[in-house]
């Protein structure tokens, strides 16, 4: 998997997120925790929040990458061939990544940094973020003036539509479903009978819950408030197809695209070649680039061979990148402690928190000096070790990355990130005091190698504080259908989970709202705490990112220090690495990977 997907991916969605885990797409390294400095400066550039820009700031042409020249081919190792290259079907993030070149929604994210760290949301096919009159339940885009398919087709509203309607047919069935249920005003897979067909049998969707009054114009009605549409839309799985050249399931692997660059071969498995795009006008564009005359794409290159390959940096491989393969285990340190490669990697945070649940559905873990008593005693060390050391991951205070708005590096509730190897002393304390010194502790634990590599010295440190522990360990191909079922027999469990897009409604409701727990479900605590259900409903309803970011950051702060059923482990990290005579290389914190948009050759 290609960093799994963020939010690991709706229908993947468990898995992928785990898949991290499950796979250990790990890093290696040392764990020598030289990097505390360097880690900092990248936890203080993450942005607070991130604005919806104006019609002046969504004008085109993109800003230029200092240094920047136009011509040449380019080499992209991946590991994965992509298996979807139509918008319905992409959530996972090496599709993501190739979408950036190729398909355009009504909103996007523009980088107001050259390092990648500071983003907007602007209009991309729309002249601005979109506007809202009552709060986010109605809102409104209007379309640009010369923007076309690559078929020259000038794209309308009736485009739009069309893209809108197609999600609720069945083959749509591996994108994001967050527009879909909130057209259809429900969750779940409900949100179908809204449209079942798609618009393939004559039915549309009412004007009542989506407008098109002209060939300009696009109109959503939500019937609660969704503050958030901005960043939904940027999302790849809502850019814009073509209502003529819908193909239906033969989209997925001959698009009509609307980005930089069109596809001009694609063997699945084997290679893809893209191609300039003649009918994307870089004035409307104020994203996207297009310096590179040709990009040709490999599959099939595991991790070790492509860092070993663009180390060597010798012929093709010196104009050789990676949208998203990191470097292996093996080579992560070398590759860090070397002055000469500097120019020449990329590294930065992933959207991925790492968190060991508490089983709330067990009478023993109600104690809430029980619950505190893990937190105090839990080892993080040894999972920061498993994964490949401070180069992979960095301790985590809480369980929103440093990818998303309203992070706060400062929050460390139970001493983590001053003492990763846990305070026994403290939590036995605490288990005495609540008269549960050696109680049973159900420790639920992957079997793969870093699985069981940190679950033996995670136990070791609870035992430590006067736990019984007990492993139990679990496949890996069925973990997360394991550790999701109700009646589980896990005191306590990890899973790791990524933002959808830079905001905490897709981390705090998907996994704390009592109100979704369910066989299967992400709520792996199994909390139904009245204050979280509530504080997610309020927030839910603030429409000025800004200050959402804040209060999401509060409840945050509520869950793991407060309502005490979960211990955040680390925040997830990745480096990538280019050939000699690659420009423009960056690491995108959105994106969670390099940003091929900016891409030249030197």
């Amino acid at each position: 998997m290609s960093r799994g997907g963020r939010h690991a991916y709706a229908a993947l969605s468990v898995l992928a997120a785990g898949a991290l885990v499950l796979t250990g797409c790990s890093k290696g390294g040392s764990d020598s925790g030289g990097n505390g400095k360097k880690d900092q400066q990248d936890a203080k550039r993450q942005q607070a929040s991130i604005k919806f820009g104006n019609a002046a700031e969504s004008t085109g042409p993109a800003t230029p990458v200092p240094g920047a020249k136009s011509g040449g081919t380019m080499e992209v190792l991946q590991r994965d061939s992509y298996a979807h290259l139509d918008p319905g079907q992409i959530y996972v993030s090496d599709q993501m990544s190739v979408a950036q070149l190729l398909h355009r929604g009504l909103t996007g994210y523009k980088a107001t940094s050259d390092d990648g760290s500071k983003h907007e949301v602007v209009g991309d096919l729309a002249t601005d973020s979109g506007t809202t009159t009552d709060g986010g339940k109605t809102w409104k885009y209007t379309l640009k003036d010369g923007i076309k398919f690559q078929d020259g087709t000038p794209i309308t509203s009736k485009d739009f539509r069309q893209t809108f309607e197609r999600l609720f047919a069945p083959f749509i069935n591996q994108g994001p479903t967050y527009i879909q249920q909130w057209l259809a005003d429900t969750s779940g897979a409900t949100y179908r009978k809204l449209l079942p067909d798609g618009p393939y049998k004559g039915k549309h969707l009412p004007d009542s819950v989506l407008e098109t009054p002209d060939d300009k114009t696009i109109v959503f009605h939500f019937k609660t408030p969704h503050p958030d549409l901005p960043y939904a839309l940027a999302m790849s799985g809502y850019a814009v197809v073509s209502q003529k050249g819908d193909t239906k399931e033969k989209y997925d692997k001959a698009p009509l695209v609307t980005g930089p660059y069109k596809i001009q071969s694609f063997k699945s498995g084997k290679s893809m070649v893209l191609v300039k795009n003649p009918n994307w006008d870089p004035k409307t564009d104020p994203i996207r680039h297009q310096y590179v005359d040709q990009f040709n794409i490999t599959f099939n290159q595991q991790f070790e061979n492509s860092t070993k390959a663009l180390l060597a940096d010798s012929g093709a491989d010196q104009t050789g990148v990676s949208f998203n393969n990191q470097v292996d285990a093996g080579n992560l340190s070398q590759v860090l402690k070397d002055p000469k490669l500097k120019s020449r990697t990329v590294s930065g945070y992933q959207p991925y928190v790492g968190q060991m649940n508490i089983n709330m559905s067990h009478p023993a873990m109600k104690d809430k000096t029980v619950r505190e008593a893990i937190a105090y005693a839990l080892p993080i060390t040894p999972f920061v070790r498993a994964y490949g050391g401070t180069d992979a991951m960095e301790v985590a205070g809480g369980l929103i990355s440093p990818t998303v708005s309203g992070y706060d590096p400062s929050f460390d509730p139970w001493g983590k990130k001053k003492m990763p190897a846990g305070d026994p002393a403290k939590a036995k304390e605490l288990l005495k005091k609540a008269g549960k010194l050696n109680m049973k502790l159900t420790f639920g634990y992957i079997n793969t190698p870093e699985g069981q590599q940190y679950s033996t010295a995670m136990a070791a440190g609870l035992q430590k504080a006067g736990f019984n522990v007990q492993r139990q360990e679990i496949p890996a191909e069925t973990y997360y259908d394991q550790v999701s079922k109700l009646n589980n027999n896990y005191d306590i469990f990890h899973t790791a989970w990524g933002a959808d897009w830079p905001s905490a409604l897709t981390v705090l409701p998907p996994l704390y709202d009592g109100r979704v727990i369910a066989d299967g479900a992400q709520n792996y605590s199994q909390v139904n705490d009245p204050k979280i259900n509530s504080e997610i409903d309020r927030i839910n309803k603030i429409t000025d990112p800004v200050k959402s970011a804040a209060e999401w950051e509060k409840l945050d702060q509520y869950i793991v220090k407060d309502s005490v059923n979960v211990v955040p482990t680390a925040y997830y990290k990745q480096t990538q690495i280019a050939g000699s005579k690659v420009g423009g290389l960056v690491y995108d914190d959105v994106i969670g990977g390099v940003d091929p948009r900016r891409l030249f050759i030197k």
